[in-house]
């Protein structure tokens, strides 16, 4: 029998209850994330000589094209095992299920639309949202521990967390397993890695800018994550959506990490200007001058990568 789970912390998903209405800690999750990416991109987009107005201009379409992908992806990954005997469900409250592969094609639609009617590069957005992106995925994960899920196999680790019953897939059945029973929290290994991510992106975009090219943060973001979610996938269960027999998010993951890599190498196969130059020229448009970044001219940082 394992021992039980130090971290025996049962969290209620209800946060508080305004009359008939009720806010969960999930959603306060979403929220927190949604406000601390904003500044984060913000402030990117200062540090990159881009107007940052466009950020607050249009983060209510990205997050709402978002929204909507994430739910969808959730919907159909989880249609057989939540929805299929009760498909009213899918469209009533509370919308806790959300699939983040899903929201993240919604909101890169959204970023394409966006920058295509504001004749703004795409690519260049994109890598001033990633670590941002990263960021906000690391707090919102933290709102799966107050649902009780994103847990992976028994452990007695002494960081292992206690699940309700009522919580837990069949394969972990109290019947199997006993209440005091503690489970990995891989929420937690993703949120941490989710930040490590963020520090590198931030290190990236800071101290290698004269070796990016516009959209190679873009592309890390698609290797970074896509590696996290496949391994960290590995220790889950309860999947419905499979691809002969393997899960649909290992699947994607790994997709995901090849077309970073490959995005890369396609831009780097020949000379071009580097991010760092796309900076300075975004500052002289502005009339900063080349220093107003902190950023100075280096004839080594001109040579292409």
């Amino acid at each position: 029998m394992l021992p039980l789970g130090l971290i025996d912390i049962r969290p209620a998903s209800t946060a508080l209850h305004l009359g008939p209405l009720s806010i969960d800690f999930y959603g306060i999750g979403y929220a927190l994330a949604l406000a601390i990416g904003v500044w984060i991109a913000s402030r990117q987009a200062r540090l990159r000589h881009e107007n940052p107005d466009h950020i607050g201009n249009g983060i209510i379409f990205v997050f709402v094209l978002g929204l909507i992908g994430a739910r969808l992806y959730h919907l159909i990954d989880q249609w057989n095992t939540l929805y299929a005997a009760d498909p009213i469900k899918a469209i009533l409250p509370p919308y806790t299920g959300l699939g983040i592969y899903g929201g993240i094609v919604g909101g890169v639609i959204a970023v394409l639309i966006y920058t295509r009617r504001h004749h703004l590069s795409f690519l260049r957005w994109a890598d001033i949202a990633v670590p941002a992106v990263l960021i906000g995925q690391a707090i919102a994960r933290w709102g799966n521990f107050f649902n009780q899920e994103l847990y992976g196999p028994p452990t007695n680790l002494p960081w292992g967390i206690a699940i309700d019953c009522s919580k837990r897939v069949v394969e972990y059945s109290c019947s199997t397993y006993p209440a005091n029973t503690g489970f990995q929290p891989l929420f937690f290994y993703e949120s941490s890695l989710d930040f490590i991510g963020a520090l590198i992106a931030f290190y990236l975009a800071g101290r290698v800018a004269h070796r990016l090219r516009d959209g190679d943060l873009f592309s890390f973001w698609f290797i970074w994550y896509g590696g996290v979610r496949s391994v960290l996938e590995l220790f889950r269960l309860g999947y419905d959506w499979t691809f002969f027999g393997i899960p649909t998010a290992i699947l994607v993951g790994l997709a995901a990490m090849a077309f970073g890599a490959l995005t890369i190498w396609w831009r780097h196969r020949e000379p071009g200007p580097s991010t760092a130059d796309g900076d300075r020229a975004r500052a002289a448009e502005a009339g900063e001058g080349p220093n107003a970044a902190g950023v100075t001219p280096d004839p080594a940082e001109s040579t292409p990568a």
